[in-house]
């Protein structure tokens, strides 16, 4: 009879052994997942288990909630980080409890330029990040707090050198915006820093210049030119009289063609009306036009003009007299297409 119990007693505990593997394999090592292909999981917030179940379920993620939640329960498993998850084909419990546990940082690269506005960056930067494009919006136009990168309503924009970055997906907008300032300081090296004192431009200004050179012409060919000409017009106390101003003062970037009134548009902006830089960009120029400025064409030119072939080049003058002549040829040619 002793025999018989002590037979029974190790049935039983192999397959109680045997149940308990089973049940342990289901619970965490059976793959729980349905969909063949990953699936995106963005928590913007501290999710608990429940909430993640619920989302899980709803977008068809996993095949046994029942399986999860004794995972999640024998685990211990709470709360999710914020951030952004992929989920598997073939993943078991373990494998997405330990995922989400965990937290992961995915990284995201961001590439901008050809910018203007505020409004623009913010549409560029878009969904790309954890953080709502609403708030980065909300920190650029709070002067309290962009003050502390050492800029102003006007010159906020400098901060963000167009360029190609990597940041991670779970990055806040405040972070972000710190990342980009960071970026800013190791964009002015020293030997940029001495190039833009030995013309007597802050780097606010030098990117200001900049950004209006960008505007009259993209091509690299001439923006050391360009530039040189502002620098000789400010060196005389001359007005800019930049076009791209205008535009921008009017808000009307697609403006064909810069009429008097254009001119007399009451702007800080419009240089026709006011010696000097405007008080910030214009624009978010691109590094080579920075450095265009920062490496400007010492030249006698006073005077620029698009030339009459619509290329894009200009025309540059010493004397007004030559500008004028220019002007004519330019005029007679658009006057000719109406």
């Amino acid at each position: 009879m002793k025999k018989i119990i002590a037979v029974w007693l190790i049935v039983a505990t192999v397959c109680g052994i045997a149940a308990v593997a089973i049940l342990g394999y289901v619970v965490f090592y059976k793959s729980n997942t349905q969909n063949n292909e990953p699936y995106h999981l963005t928590i913007k917030q501290n999710t608990d288990k429940q909430q993640i179940l619920e989302i899980l379920n709803a977008n068809h993620v996993i095949r046994s909630s029942h399986s999860f939640r004794i995972a999640a329960q024998l685990l211990r498993f709470d709360r999710v980080k914020k951030g952004k998850y992929i989920v598997h084909y073939g993943e078991n419990n373990l494998d997405i409890i330990r995922m989400l546990r965990k937290g992961q940082h995915y990284p995201v690269k961001f590439t901008f330029n050809n910018i203007r506005t505020q409004e623009q960056f913010v549409d560029r930067v878009g969904n790309r990040f954890l953080f709502e494009p609403e708030t980065l919006d909300s920190l650029l136009s709070d002067s309290g707090y962009m003050a502390q990168f050492g800029v102003n309503p006007y010159t906020k924009l400098i901060i963000f050198i167009p360029n190609s970055y990597e940041f991670y997906y779970d990055i806040t907008a405040d972070e972000f915006i710190h990342r980009m300032y960071e970026e800013y300081l190791q964009f002015w090296t020293p030997r940029r820093l001495s190039q833009a004192h030995d013309i007597n431009l802050s780097p606010a200004e030098v990117l200001t210049l900049a950004s209006i050179v960008e505007e009259e012409n993209f091509k690299n060919s001439e923006k050391a030119i360009i530039a040189g000409l502002y620098i000789n017009r400010l060196k005389k106390n001359m007005l800019l009289q930049s076009d791209p101003t205008v535009k921008y003062a009017a808000g009307d970037f697609a403006l064909k063609r810069v009429l008097t009134r254009h001119t007399q548009t009451d702007s800080p902006y419009n240089t026709y009306r006011h010696l000097g830089l405007p008080p910030g960009p214009i624009r978010m120029p691109a590094i080579s036009s920075i450095d265009s400025v920062l490496q400007y064409r010492k030249h006698n030119y006073l005077y620029m003009c698009a030339k009459e072939d619509f290329s894009g080049a200009h025309n540059f003058a010493v004397t007004l007299a030559e500008h004028e002549r220019n002007a004519a040829r330019y005029h007679h040619a658009l006057n000719r297409l109406k």
